[in-house]
């Protein structure tokens, strides 16, 4: 206990007067002077660029360009304590160390808070110790932080929260497979924030997500009989006559809903759909999954989905059901399956944004899974965009 209070003492002391010297500045700049979570993360900043290279972009946070409200800095302060506290327990599987997820940031007390501080400044010790600009964080979080820098300054990001853990994982792991920090860094954040875990995706982790793109066209032996279904067999809307076709134990008769024509036992997947602005479902069905009639289509039957209803309600079809936040609804949503590390994720593909990921282990082949009751708009399954390439330095200015 006195070992802890003691190395304590020494950072309070500057902390104390670098929240002074903040309040003075924010008079001299007419702004609102950094509260000591806020201050913590701006110091933190500075220590972590000091050391890795290639990490100007967290100049913006303690700078004071780019700053955080308070509750995202408690967030981060805890989520990053925890990371520290179990980074020499057992590792998962993609190389990510647990979290304590049964704790809520907002069931914490002051005194979780100084002690989740206490862990990061003993880190800090430590860190402070190795020259400066001695860890090189790799080529691929390098083309991510310059395309975070970009796409803050032309406000596509509200923050650099991003950009800061993945320098925090860079120094915090040992490991030589620093390739593979981003794909571990998206697993990691959707295991632990199943809704809106990010609100930009950077482009090269979207690069990376589209590369796992399939060609996913219908099943016509297990859509709907009211469903129209086009010549591609990539459109499908409801029609006004239900047609005569054989009833097979594989089609939809209840649920104006098809599967596509491949089932998908191993990998990652990734397809799109333009869906309508008032009812749809998208999401993957187990291949033991019932078709008939209208049993709830959520997890207990065998379906992995989200459904928009009424235009303005987004659910996950868990048991109970998951509402979503209004601002989540997308008109075009990219659905990407790792099937190896348990993970269904829907994406808003305009934005750029997570909305919401199933964590559960597969056993039995899925089939992607389109549903919708709109007569006019077609639900339309697309191919990603393909990539572009441009002579900006670092994300493309006119995207």
């Amino acid at each position: 206990m006195m070992q802890c209070f003691h190395f304590m003492v020494e950072p309070a002391k500057n902390l104390t007067a670098k929240i002074k010297e903040s309040s003075k500045r924010a008079k001299q700049e007419k702004k609102e002077p950094l509260d000591e979570d806020q201050l913590f993360v701006v110091e933190l900043a500075r220590d972590l660029s000091r050391v890795c290279q290639r990490s100007e972009v967290l100049e913006l946070i303690w700078n004071q360009d780019d700053t955080w409200p308070t509750f995202l800095c408690r967030l981060f302060i805890l989520q990053w304590a925890s990371m520290l506290e179990n980074k020499q327990r057992l590792m998962q599987t993609d190389g990510w160390p647990e979290t304590d997820e049964d704790k809520q940031p907002d069931l914490m007390t002051l005194q979780d808070l100084q002690q989740a501080k206490a862990v990061i400044f003993n880190w800090i010790k430590d860190l402070r110790a190795q020259p400066e600009q001695s860890v090189w964080p790799g080529e691929p979080v390098v083309k991510i932080l310059e395309d975070l820098q970009s796409a803050w300054r032309w406000r596509r990001v509200p923050n650099l929260l991003t950009a800061m853990e993945l320098v925090m994982w860079t120094l915090v792991s040992q490991r030589s497979e620093k390739d593979k920090i981003p794909q571990q860094w998206l697993l990691w954040k959707q295991r632990t924030q199943k809704i809106g875990a990010i609100s930009y995706i950077p482009q090269p982790v979207w690069d990376w997500i589209a590369d796992a793109s399939v060609d996913v066209t219908l099943d016509l032996d297990t859509a709907n009989p009211d469903l129209l279904i086009s010549p591609d067999e990539k459109k499908m809307r409801c029609g006004f006559e239900r047609k005569d076709v054989s009833n097979l134990h594989q089609r939809f008769d209840g649920w104006w809903c098809a599967v596509g024509a491949e089932g998908l036992g191993s990998g990652r997947h990734y397809w799109e759909a333009e869906v309508g602005e008032r009812d749809w479902r998208l999401g993957v069905a187990k291949e033991s999954a019932l078709r008939k009639g209208f049993k709830s289509l959520n997890t207990n039957t065998g379906y992995l989905t989200l459904r928009l209803e009424r235009g303005t309600e987004l659910k996950a079809l868990t048991v109970p059901f998951t509402a979503l936040p209004p601002g989540l609804i997308p008109r075009k949503v990219g659905v990407y399956l790792d099937y190896d590390h348990e993970q269904l994720s829907f994406y808003d593909v305009d934005k750029h944004a997570h909305i919401y990921t199933y964590n559960e282990p597969f056993v039995e082949r899925l089939f992607p899974l389109f549903g919708t009751v709109e007569i006019v708009k077609d639900l339309v399954i697309r191919s990603p965009a393909a990539k572009t390439h441009c002579l900006c330095p670092t994300s493309c200015l006119w995207a």
